[in-house]
């Protein structure tokens, strides 16, 4: 018998995608999988729309709002599955995302192999999704993807990941205190207990952009950026426990200056906490850089004035290629026969 494989959802008020989500989890060929749905205290009608798909293939459950983590925890622990596949609320699954995963497991990997494949952003029309490879589409070991993802500011998106069971359960819980960049935390452990990371360049996942703007930002809260900082200082153990030296060390420092701007110049204690964790690490950082283009704003208004320019002006920029797509997309459903 081929090994079950659970396709995890967590939703949060994603009633205009879930839809779209569930089907293209229906429509794996890979023969062998089951759906389930965690509703997280949605607002909005997630949950009816999930319910009309439910079936002996696909459960459907409700909690109250406790965050994504706890969403995909509560998922798991009701998983019969050999294999995990993480999908959020809004993304879709080439139909033979699954099956060319487990083509590939089949095929000597041990249960501590884990799967990546390639990933596109798109909005409205997955067709257009942009498949732009990076040094991480790549068979590589878990330390070697783990330096290259923050040597060059490099991620690997949720849903691309399958993961055996076995693998999934040595590298525990989803951690429910970070707020921001709890994948990041999470698949880090997955990585970190893995023996291999192998690339299946068939398998695909399409990265909806549903809302806000892609460059890193996670506000002024002062608890959102306590839990990203904590997460960062375990990210940066877990890595120095697998080895320690010069280039693992430099590694971190730039992970620190890469996601330095989210805590400057608010929240210069945690600034300053990193600047000591670079020392430790026989570096140093700097206050964050804006682009050219905010320069002038920071030199009359202020840093903070410019950084918010920027976001905002992302925002704005991604809302704008968001309407269009949605515009065309309308337009193509018109014309089709």
């Amino acid at each position: 018998m081929k090994p079950l494989v659970s396709i995890l959802i967590p939703a949060y008020n994603a009633e205009p995608w879930i839809s779209d989500t569930i089907r293209s989890a229906l429509a794996q060929s890979w023969p062998r999988t089951e759906i389930i749905i965690v509703d997280d205290g949605s607002r909005d009608r997630t949950l009816a729309v999930a319910q009309t798909f439910a079936s002996e293939k696909v459960k459907v459950v409700t909690q109250p709002n406790q965050g994504a983590a706890a969403a995909r925890n509560q998922a798991f622990a009701l998983a019969q599955g050999d294999y995990i596949q993480w999908l959020d609320a809004d993304d879709l699954l080439s139909p033979d995302k699954i099956a060319s995963q487990m083509a590939a497991a089949e095929t000597g990997a041990d249960a501590r192999t884990l799967f990546s494949s390639g990933w596109g952003y798109f909005s409205y029309r997955p067709r257009k999704a942009q498949f732009v490879p990076t040094r991480l589409w790549e068979n590589l070991t878990p330390l070697e993807w783990l330096l290259r993802k923050w040597e060059n500011n490099l991620h690997m998106q949720t849903a691309t990941w399958l993961v055996s069971r076995a693998l999934t359960v040595q590298a525990g819980p989803w951690d429910a205190r970070l707020l921001g960049d709890d994948d990041g935390e999470y698949f880090f452990r997955v990585i970190q207990a893995s023996s291999a990371i192998r690339f299946v360049p068939d398998a695909k996942v399409f990265y909806r952009i549903s809302g806000g703007s892609r460059l890193s930002y996670i506000g002024r809260s002062d608890k959102k950026m306590d839990a990203q900082f904590l997460g960062m200082k375990m990210q940066i153990g877990y890595l120095r426990a697998m080895r320690d030296d010069a280039r693992v060390r430099a590694a971190c420092v730039t992970y620190l200056q890469t996601w330095l701007v989210n805590f400057y110049p608010n929240r210069m204690d945690i600034y300053e906490a990193a600047q000591r964790l670079a020392a430790e690490l026989d570096g140093q950082i700097h206050p964050p850089e804006l682009s050219w283009k905010y320069r002038w704003i920071q030199q009359t208004l202020g840093w903070n004035a410019a950084r918010q320019a920027q976001v905002r002006y992302n925002e704005w920029k991604a809302s704008a290629l968001r309407a269009w797509d949605q515009a065309m997309s309308r337009l193509e459903r018109r014309a089709a026969p």
